[in-house]
Parts: C-alpha cells; sequence; structure tokens
C-alpha cells in the first residue's frame, strides 16, 4: 500500500491510500495489471461521488471510515470478478446502497447511487474491452 496526500475542494488535503489489488484480469503491460488499474479506476470513481466522500469526512462510519471506503473499493473489484453470468447495474446498486447504509449509516436518495453504478459498469466493460483479456 502506497499513502499519498491529494489536494481537496478549498486546498484541504485528503489521504489517499492506493490499494494493491489482484485477480483475474491479466497483465496489460509490465508494471500495472489489469486488476490493479480496475481497482485505482473504482477508487476514483469512489472519490467524486459526494455522498461516500460526505460520509467519510464525517465519519458517519464511525473513525475507520476511510478504511470503511478502502473496503467498499475491494468489494466492488471482488464483485466484477466473483460475479457469475452477466454482470447487472441493478445489483451493483443493491451492493453500494446496503454498503452505505449499513457501514456508513447513509441513505442516499439522490439518483446518485444509479449513476455511480452506471458509471462503475461503463468503466468495468472498457477495461474489458481494452487492452488486456480475461
Amino acid at each position: 500500500m502506497e499513502v499519498m496526500m491529494q489536494p481537496k475542494n478549498g486546498g484541504m488535503m485528503m489521504m489517499v491510500e492506493k490499494i494493491a489489488c489482484g485477480g483475474p484480469y491479466g497483465e496489460c503491460d509490465d508494471d500495472h495489471t489489469m486488476s490493479n488499474r480496475l481497482c485505482e479506476g473504482i477508487s476514483r470513481v469512489l472519490s467524486k461521488w459526494n455522498g461516500l466522500q460526505m460520509a467519510i469526512q464525517n465519519e458517519w462510519g464511525g473513525h475507520d471510515s476511510i478504511q470503511k471506503s478502502q473496503q467498499l473499493v475491494l468489494d466492488i473489484l471482488s464483485w466484477f470478478s466473483q460475479s457469475k453470468g452477466s454482470l447487472c447495474a441493478e445489483d451493483l446498486e443493491n451492493l453500494l446502497h446496503e454498503s452505505l447504509l449499513l457501514t456508513f449509516n447513509t441513505e442516499i436518495e439522490d439518483g446518485s447511487i444509479e449513476e455511480i453504478a452506471e458509471k462503475l459498469m461503463i468503466m468495468h466493460d472498457d477495461f474489458l474491452h481494452g487492452c488486456c483479456h480475461i
């Protein structure tokens, strides 16, 4: 794991931990595996989700909210890699909704769960049809 500081709105710094992810996606190039890139992509999408970021910043999931958000990244990566058959955006929406409700005590009803699930599904599809093949 590698810890980086990134500028946040208003000049504040936010700690971001790059998570080493492994998985069944094969090699893209010498330095990165497909699952590492997918993991980074998931992290990037979630880092721009206002509802989740508010839950993390306000510690609605407790003092370990950052770690819980990192676990969510891994849970999504696992869902993509372990799902049998075709993937359904509604199932990913349910995963996101359940995680926010149970882990962060947060109910989001602004349509952003569906938007984030769609972005993640498109990103996953792009990865599958990009430089690597399963």
